[in-house]
């Protein structure tokens, strides 16, 4: 008997596509700009740099990924 061992097998039929964020998980790549959606300030996206967490340089306003802005429109 293994109790508590972790050998046995599990009943979750999880599919994987859960809390995946707003790209669905998928990153856009290494091009590609941020901007602002308020003021419509672009500047060129840096790997491994969130656009969100970039303030526009020139209002101050949190930047977005260009590809995420062009899709909600």
């Amino acid at each position: 008997m293994n109790q508590g061992k972790g050998l046995g097998k599990g009943k979750g039929g999880g599919s994987g596509n859960l809390r995946q964020g707003r790209n669905k998980g998928g990153a856009f790549g290494p091009g590609g700009y941020c901007v602002c959606a308020k003021c419509g300030e672009k500047i060129l996206h840096q790997q491994g740099v969130k656009c969100t967490s970039i303030k526009c340089p020139q209002c101050g306003h949190p930047m977005i990924r260009e590809e995420l802005l062009n899709k909600n429109k």
